[in-house]
């Protein structure tokens, strides 16, 4: 039977010092937050689909495109399970004979 891993707490003393390895005097503070806040979706495409995708500008047209053709089928769909008669039709106001 193994015995439970315990790790030594560290003292005080050791961290509240910083290493002198650790050297952010050069570094710039936010350098990429804006970046980060924007966000950003990293895809990795399968090694056959690089040759038609070289770049992200024709991945975003390909997909664009695609979300085009999408959309135009869906509202066709949409445009047929209605239907072209009302089940119940208006009737006219009291008094109003339609002409």
């Amino acid at each position: 039977m193994k015995k439970p891993f315990n790790k030594k707490k560290p003292s005080s003393e050791s961290s509240i010092e910083m290493r002198a390895e650790y050297d952010f005097s050069g570094g710039v503070r936010g350098k990429y937050a804006g970046r980060y806040r924007e966000g950003t979706n990293v895809v990795l495409l399968d090694p056959a689909l690089t040759q038609a995708f070289p770049d992200s500008k024709s991945v975003n047209d390909a997909l664009r495109a695609l979300l085009a053709v999408a959309t135009r089928v869906d509202r066709r769909k949409r445009a047929r399970s209605q239907p072209l008669i009302s089940p119940t039709p208006t009737l006219p106001a009291p008094g109003k004979i339609p002409r």
